[in-house]
């Protein structure tokens, strides 16, 4: 609306102004023209064949007014071919042709595919959902011998759409069942289809649960786990090396069709939230890793303030605590919703009668709604992020629950996320460089002047066997910490998410050039982004090298998928078959 009423108020002056030589906009530019122009056939004052000088010399009146017109007719027409283009396409519209008025439907037979995050889009013809072993074995089997791409994909929930092929993908989604539990080994056998939820909610009857969780439970265990390839059984007493490599195979050794998982018991937790600083968790970082079973700091930008969640068994013998929250939740948001208020009014933003009362929304749903109304503004983010602060603190307390309840975080909508995994000493001497890090990335923020939204989470992990995996180790005791920044995208405008884009991936790039060597940190496979500058790329797969068995993982690669059918432009850009590799193969 800004931009049509500045081209309506352009055009209302051209009309009120003198249409004298020396004053008319069209004319000045003309003959701006002719005066900068070193061409002797398009500058009168050098060429004697000044052909443009006489024909506007012999002009009549009635020329020069039909001139002055059919010039505005193609301005209007231009400025409206420019505004059409520049704003934002309706969902109707979404994908419109680049030609005049006209919009071009989806093929019937066309699938689109979007990642989570709504960061990344694929349009494919050959999208498979098999509903058997023997359909999944048919459309492996079909696809390697025409060599046609069926790039297994999982619920698309990775930020950088690890998952997606325009060449063709393989969705497990309809093979979701549990085929097997074991209830004195705790170990359950599922379809890789199956969502973490639904596998939660089909055991608990057993009295048994998963070891653990992730913020959101609508992720395939085929597209975490990555046990096998190609409809062969893969187990670490048959080939441990090929099992520890597949485990996290970034769906490019094989389509895992059925997982046997570890579980434990059931039990109800003790989940425990408290605010707390930097220099105070310095004190009982130790003691926080080593006696707690689950912990996570959330660490809020231009605060002093860190969220700490601890979770852990019931007591046998104190039984769950007694003691009952400080404040409703009404009042934790308080503060919140206050600044939404006033926000609204400093913006001049009516919000739609469709919008649900601002007493209905949850924290997660109002930091949205705050962000979406500045989210590039340092100094609206500074308020944002402490009015989080204040709702924190307002929250301290215990929650009781089952695990599958209780472990878990409202991590909010649409969002770009940086996650990197590094090194931080072991279970009995921790090395503190996981606070070291969080220190100096909190400084980086404040002297760049970031609009660094909330929160920072960091949590910790025990080693990994699988080769491939960010946190993998030799050492038993080693312990890893996972640090994840971000950006929410809390508004469909695309020139606005463009925006947040540029910006988020700026605040990536510095964390990356100021603490990611110096703490040998690697990103999340499901956050790392390839460049698209082949410098930055070449440099990325160097130290990629350093990090993890690229050569191994790459042979395994050519043997197992011999003619590329699970691969993608992601997986072939951040691992080039070298050529001892394909001479080996």
């Amino acid at each position: 609306m800004l931009r049509r009423a500045t081209l309506r108020r352009d055009l209302r002056c051209l009309l009120r102004h003198p249409t004298t030589a020396q004053s008319h906009p069209l004319k000045t530019l003309v003959s701006t023209s002719r005066i900068t122009s070193t061409n002797p056939f398009l500058n009168p004052s050098q060429n004697p064949y000044n052909f443009t000088r006489q024909f506007s010399s012999l002009s009549s009146p009635s020329d020069a007014e039909l001139r002055k017109y059919i010039g505005y007719f193609f301005l209007l027409l231009s400025c409206g071919v420019a505004t059409y283009y520049s704003f934002p396409f309706s969902e109707d519209a979404k994908h419109k042709k680049a030609q005049l008025f006209r919009y071009a439907p989806l093929p019937e037979d066309l699938h689109t595919v979007t990642n989570w995050s709504g960061t990344h889009e694929v349009h494919t013809r050959n999208f498979f959902q098999p509903e058997s072993l023997a359909d999944l074995e048919r459309i492996v089997k079909e696809s390697n011998e025409k060599k046609r791409k069926i790039r297994p994909v999982g619920s698309g929930l990775s930020p950088n759409g690890i998952g997606l092929s325009r060449a063709g993908m393989v969705n497990l989604a309809l093979m979701d069942k549990v085929l097997e539990v074991d209830k004195e080994k705790k170990r359950v056998r599922v379809q890789a289809g199956i969502r973490v939820q639904q596998l939660v909610d089909g055991i608990k009857e057993h009295g048994i649960t998963l070891q653990n969780f992730a913020s959101i439970r609508e992720q395939q265990i085929g597209g975490i786990i990555q046990v096998g390839a190609h409809g062969t059984e893969l187990s670490k007493e048959k080939d441990p090396e090929l099992f520890y490599l597949a485990r996290c195979g970034l769906g490019g050794l094989g389509v895992v069709a059925e997982v046997t998982l570890q579980c434990v018991d059931r039990q109800e937790l003790v989940e425990h939230t408290y605010i707390s600083t930097l220099k105070e968790i310095k004190k009982n970082h130790k003691k926080l890793l080593s006696e707690n079973k689950h912990v996570k700091y959330l660490h809020i930008p231009y605060t002093d303030s860190v969220v700490v969640v601890t979770c852990n068994p019931v007591s046998k013998w104190k039984g769950p605590p007694k003691s009952k929250p400080k404040y409703t939740q009404d009042e934790a948001l308080q503060r919140v919703c206050e600044l939404y208020r006033e926000s609204l009014a400093k913006y001049r933003i009516s919000p739609p009668e469709s919008e649900p009362d601002i007493n209905e929304l949850s924290f997660t749903e109002l930091r949205d709604k705050l962000v979406a109304l500045d989210p590039l503004n340092k100094e609206h983010i500074i308020k944002v992020n402490q009015a989080e602060a204040v709702y924190w603190r307002k929250s301290e307390g215990y929650r009781v629950g089952w695990s599958d309840e209780i472990l878990g975080f409202d991590c909010g909508g649409q969002q770009w996320v940086s996650e990197t995994c590094f090194p931080a000493g072991t279970f009995a001497n921790p090395s503190m460089k996981d606070l070291e890090y969080i220190e100096k990335l909190k400084h980086l923020i404040e002297n760049e002047g970031i609009p660094a939204p909330a929160p920072i989470e960091q949590r910790w992990t025990a080693r990994s066997k699988s080769l491939m995996s960010p946190a993998s180790s030799m050492g038993d005791d080693d312990i890893f910490s996972w640090v994840g920044i971000i950006m929410y995208l809390p508004t469909m405008d695309a020139r606005q998410r463009k925006q947040i884009t540029d910006e988020f991936f700026h605040y990536r790039f510095l964390t990356q050039t100021h603490l990611w060597d110096q703490y040998y940190a690697y990103e999340h496979w499901a956050k790392i982004e390839v460049p698209k500058d082949k410098e930055e790329l070449s440099e990325l797969q160097a130290r990629l090298r350093k990090r993890f068995p690229v050569d191994a993982y790459n042979k395994a690669r050519k043997e197992l998928d011999p003619n590329g059918i699970l691969s993608n432009n992601m997986l072939e850009k951040l691992f080039p078959l070298s050529e001892a590799v394909q001479e080996a193969s």
